[in-house]
């Protein structure tokens, strides 16, 4: 078993609208020395595999199907335990 976490974010080509206001309302409070701000979500669960390699593998195509709009967003897969 081990304990995954997925964070996808959106593309460095990709605008993120939120990531800006908030990025503006950080400036706005005097902290001036903040940019390049990025904006993401993270998942976590447990796959049952015998390998970490299986479980990252299984992780990576949950992401690519569901998890992630893969037109938009990428990606990165970590393992965090193995149980």
């Amino acid at each position: 078993m081990f304990k995954m976490r997925v964070y996808v974010g959106y593309k460095e080509s990709v605008l993120d609208p939120q990531a800006e206001v908030i990025e503006g309302a950080i400036t706005r409070l005097g902290y001036e020395n903040i940019s390049d701000l990025k904006l993401g979500k993270f998942f976590d669960f447990d796959v049952l595999a015998e390998t970490e390699q299986e479980a990252i593998e299984t992780a990576e195509k949950i992401s690519d199907q569901l998890l992630a709009n893969i037109n938009m967003e990428s990606f990165r897969v970590q393992v965090l335990e193995a149980k």
